[in-house]
């Protein structure tokens, strides 16, 4: 593993949001020991708020980019970061935090540069990221920005086809393999999820290592393609 190690919790933090959530309660301490690493469970237990702590420890723009990014749409961050230790083997300041949400905003932020000097959009794959589908350009952004260093990838399968997350997919086993990158990725996607020898930690009443075809994921998902009709026969009236 390359980079980061491990990220802990300190003790001494205050009460409240965003130390109520369930699986922050009884503290936090987690060991990295693969190169690409999954945050699972249900929206709203606190996935997002964890990436963004992490992503704001390795001084990376919280409204997504690296640490060279200088824009900021909206105040998003909590407390998390202040209190969050993360131990490195080999630090490094490189990388990207790729939140899904307001990716539109980096598009932005690029193309405003862009003004001032075109050369820029190369970066990018050599035209803007608005004049793309959205999961054009989050291909453009995985093909020519991630290279060395860490990624912290916020539901980044949120606008790519079944097609689509194969080939981040691929992008992620060509870095990873080269001993380049590690990934840090909150999903909700069961073909993510499945990258070899990742880890996959499920957050919910704590935080646990599980298996990828213990996840809800995959056997809501492996049951559902099985049978679609049992389930419709429960969720609409009509049948």
């Amino acid at each position: 593993m390359p980079y980061l190690s491990r990220i802990y919790l300190k003790n001494d933090h205050p009460e409240g949001f965003p130390f109520n959530l369930p699986f922050l309660k009884s503290g936090l301490d987690i060991t990295l020991k693969s190169n690409v690493t999954f945050f699972v469970g249900e929206n709203g237990i606190g996935k997002s708020t964890l990436l963004e702590a992490i992503a704001d420890k390795c001084n990376f723009n919280l409204s997504g980019g690296n640490r060279n990014h200088n824009y900021s749409f909206y105040k998003t961050e909590s407390e998390l970061s202040e209190y969050l230790i993360l131990s490195w083997k080999i630090k490094t300041g490189q990388g990207f935090f790729m939140r899904a949400e307001s990716f539109f905003n980096f598009a932005t932020y690029i193309d405003e540069i862009a003004k001032e000097d075109g050369e820029i959009l190369d970066a990018y794959g050599g035209r803007s990221l608005h004049h793309r589908s959205h999961g054009e350009a989050f291909l453009a952004l995985f093909n020519n920005q991630f290279q060395n260093g860490i990624y912290i990838l916020d539901e980044p399968e949120a606008a790519l086809s079944p097609l689509r997350q194969l080939s981040l997919l691929s992008i992620i086993h060509k870095l990873e393999k080269a001993g380049k990158a590690q990934f840090i990725i909150s999903t909700h996607s069961p073909i993510l999820m499945s990258y070899p020898n990742s880890n996959i930690f499920l957050l919910n009443e704590e935080i646990k290592l599980t298996n990828y075809k213990d996840t809800e994921h995959y056997q809501l998902t492996r049951s559902f393609l099985e049978s679609p009709e049992m389930y419709f026969r429960h969720l609409f009236n009509d049948i």
